[in-house]
């Protein structure tokens, strides 16, 4: 009777981990049937950040075709970026950043994929549970601070003035985005931040000019990198489906970061 009883509960434990581990037993993609992220990112947030600060340079980008937002980040990689920000800025763009994810888990799996121009803490959980590996804003939000010190998730949220730049500090943010960068003073305002906290780090994004002369006064100035959109990434290569271009630009500009921190 024991036996039975032992083989009977071993019997029940096996089906409570085939049911943990089945694909119907987790959050299911309603549109390809596949499992979802649990939520736990691939690189953990200590390996975002050093990423970013090694490379110095962080593609922004949207697009809302799946394929194409994943052949622009297969374009950066061979450029040597590790780095990936696609921003949230068009209908159904979770869908679109799941699918690269996707892609790029497949085909770019050491890139580091982010989700930018988030505002809200629901919106940033949403883009977590979907392989967010790290979240970017335009403005910092105490909310979106605390949910991705909770999963662990870098947080990289805009500021422009040192009050804001405390705050997001506080909140234990690493790396601040300085955003809009030249409207907040161009590369002088994080000589001027440097002044009184030689700790800050300070991403410049939005640069409207990318130069080799450009890119030269913001790490002059004590930039730790910088984040670069339609400077970089063209929409007539994208709309031509140029990614070779795309590839040489960014090769051109990320061997422009790399004398600037040089020097």
């Amino acid at each position: 009777m024991n036996r039975d009883r032992r083989q009977g509960n071993r019997g029940q434990a096996r089906r409570r981990s085939a049911w943990r581990g089945a694909p119907s037993a987790r959050k299911l993609d309603l549109k390809t049937g596949s499992p979802l992220s649990s939520g736990v990112p691939r690189f953990s947030r200590l390996d975002v950040l050093n990423r970013i600060l090694e490379n110095g340079l962080v593609p922004v980008f949207y697009h809302g075709d799946a394929a194409v937002a994943g052949r622009v980040a297969g374009a950066c990689a061979v450029a040597g970026l590790g780095t990936f920000e696609f921003t949230n800025r068009g209908e159904g763009a979770i869908g679109v950043f799941a699918e690269l994810v996707r892609h790029c888990r497949q085909h770019s799996p050491a890139v580091i994929v982010g989700a930018g121009s988030i505002v809200d803490d629901a919106t940033a959980a949403l883009f977590i549970a979907h392989g967010a590996a790290f979240i970017v804003g335009p403005s910092f939000d105490e909310r979106i601070a605390r949910l991705c010190n909770r999963h662990k998730v870098a947080y990289l949220p805009g500021c422009q003035t040192a009050r804001e730049i405390a705050e997001a500090e506080e909140m234990g943010v690493e790396i601040v985005k300085l955003f809009p960068c030249e409207a907040a003073g161009g590369p002088a305002v994080i000589k001027s931040i440097h002044g009184p906290w030689p700790w800050t780090r300070l991403m410049p994004t939005g640069l409207s000019n990318v130069t080799r002369d450009s890119l030269g006064l913001w790490f002059k100035a004590g930039a730790c990198a910088v984040g670069v959109g339609s400077e970089m990434l063209k929409k007539d290569w994208v709309a031509a489906g140029d990614y070779g271009a795309i590839t040489q630009r960014v090769t051109e500009v990320y061997q422009w970061v790399r004398e600037a921190r040089k020097g």
